[in-house]
């Protein structure tokens, strides 16, 4: 004759209790309509992109996603969506347990905006193209010339570099590439040029101009000068 283990029984009988009560909550959560959508956008304050463009991009076969049950929500389906944004670096659709479709996006940065015989776009980070935003327009290094005589890589390092120095960022705002794949550069507050040449020793010219200019304001000489010659990395000459 068996002897029944009644806290055994009851321990089993509470799991399926819990299990069953879990189950039918996500069934009835499943089924619930979202209350709303919430867009975020990370970093910049400068919208490229507005939220109401980012949920028009949420809307599949006519339906607001407000109108639909959590369950037939494809998140995937949505990211993609927004991710072939030309103006949007990526993002993360997600929803939370109040019901509310949070979408998170990240914008892509523009570096360099150039100017071609019949367009005009930005240079994001990554060295792609960017279309021009009606919302925004980013303050950054105005790019004309020659554009094709210097390689695509070498003008996404001196933009890189600019972009992430703020002196640099302020000062330099604009580059002419001329025919033999030179570069030209004006500044934002002197009328010299820079005689940058080629898109060589990118790193260490930028150094040598930033080194330059802190001793040049330093001893008022600054609005002497006409042209600051930085072909020559390991010198800086400049014509009065």
């Amino acid at each position: 004759m068996k002897i029944f283990n009644w806290n055994s029984i009851r321990l089993v009988l509470l799991l399926g209790a819990m299990i069953f009560v879990y189950a039918f909550s996500m069934e009835r959560n499943l089924g619930r309509k979202l209350t709303k959508t919430e867009v975020v956008f990370l970093g910049d304050e400068n919208l490229f992109v507005t939220s109401e463009s980012v949920n028009k991009m949420l809307i599949e076969k006519n339906r607001q996603p407000q109108n639909l049950q959590k369950e037939k929500l494809d998140l995937n389906k949505l990211e993609k969506s927004i991710d072939n944004h030309k103006m949007i670096e990526k993002s993360e659709v997600f929803v939370s347990v109040d019901g509310v479709l949070k979408v998170v996006v990240k914008q892509k940065t523009p570096v360099a905006r150039l100017f071609t015989e019949d367009s005009t776009f930005y240079f994001d980070y990554q060295g792609n193209k960017m279309p021009i935003s009606d919302n925004y327009s980013a303050r950054v290094p105005l790019v004309t010339g020659e554009i094709k005589a210097t390689k695509k890589q070498d003008l996404v390092e001196l933009f890189q570099i600019i972009q992430k120095d703020d002196f640099l960022k302020k000062n330099i705002i604009g580059v002419r590439i001329m025919p033999n794949g030179s570069a030209i550069m004006a500044t934002r507050n002197y009328d010299y040029q820079i005689d940058f040449g080629r898109l060589m020793n990118i790193e260490q010219k930028l150094k040598n101009y930033k080194a330059f200019y802190q001793k040049a304001v330093s001893d008022g000489s600054i609005k002497k000068y006409k042209v600051i010659n930085l072909i020559y990395s390991q010198q800086v000459v400049c014509t009065k």
